[in-house]
């Protein structure tokens, strides 16, 4: 059955609550899917960036893990995927789509982030072994994914418009032998400067509504504090107050650095 937690520890992203209460007491419910299958690189970690982002506003956040053979909950304001092993990745989305939770997730507007393979599961159709064959995807993002020439391994920098339009720096780390080709249905989440992205077209992640799919981990939303909030203002339904993290600022301006140092050096 479905295991909801309630508020988790987590020594992650900020160190310093904000003074805003929000709307205080409001319930939150952050479902992750199938961590036995989509759990390799640490994805979970997303729903622990949300999960205290909403209390240190004053939520009620609950964290609530589905298996397969679980029933996705139609009661989730957010619904995270994140990466798994090509066998994994078919187990899952036979589960999902023998489910059906998700797309009525998407149907009635949750916000939904899907990583690297989840990514690829809300997709069209993607491809697993060296025969390449062709698995359909749950269609919630108007890509398609096939094998690429070579495995996308490394840091990723992307400049993502973001929250009231502003550009934003997306930093993470992929790892993804797949190349995504976006359709016309849906639009890029960021612009790369450093990295592969979908497929080496300058191009990283795929935007529908309130459904996100991205490539890098990292946890990407411990990496990238106002993506989380622009997830949870997807599915809240309106803007959120920020919360005071200058370290984490001090953080990324570091990590921007020595990535692009490190890039740089090896051109």
């Amino acid at each position: 059955m479905n295991n909801r937690e309630p508020l988790m520890s987590a020594e992650l992203v900020e160190a310093r609550p904000s003074t805003s209460s929000g709307r205080m007491g409001q319930r939150v419910e952050v479902v992750l899917i199938y961590q036995s299958l989509l759990g390799l690189y640490g994805d979970r970690g997303n729903a622990t960036v949300l999960i205290k982002r909403l209390a240190w506003r004053g939520y009620e956040p609950v964290l609530t893990l589905v298996e397969p053979g679980d029933p996705l909950p139609d009661s989730g304001q957010v619904y995270l995927l994140g990466g798994g092993e090509d066998a994994a990745q078919v187990s899952a989305v036979r589960a999902l789509k023998a489910d059906g939770g998700l797309q009525r997730a998407a149907d009635r507007g949750a916000a939904i982030l899907a990583v690297c393979a989840g990514y690829q599961i809300v997709g069209n159709t993607f491809t697993v072994g060296y025969r390449d064959e062709v698995i359909s995807g749950l269609g919630l993002l108007d890509v398609t994914t096939t094998r690429g020439p070579a495995r996308a391994v490394g840091e990723i920098i992307s400049r993502w418009k973001g929250r009231a339009g502003r550009d934003r720096w997306i930093t993470g780390f992929e790892n993804h032998g797949g190349y995504t080709r976006l359709g016309p249905g849906v639009t890029p989440l960021a612009a790369v400067e450093i990295g592969v992205g979908n497929c080496n077209d300058g191009t990283e992640g795929a935007v529908a509504g309130t459904v996100i799919g991205t490539y890098p981990h990292g946890p990407i939303l411990a990496r990238n504090p106002a993506l989380a909030d622009h997830i949870l203002e997807l599915a809240l339904g309106h803007e959120l107050e920020p919360l005071a993290h200058p370290e984490i600022n001090k953080l990324r301006r570091q990590r921007l650095a020595r990535v692009r140092r490190s890039y740089a050096r090896s051109r």
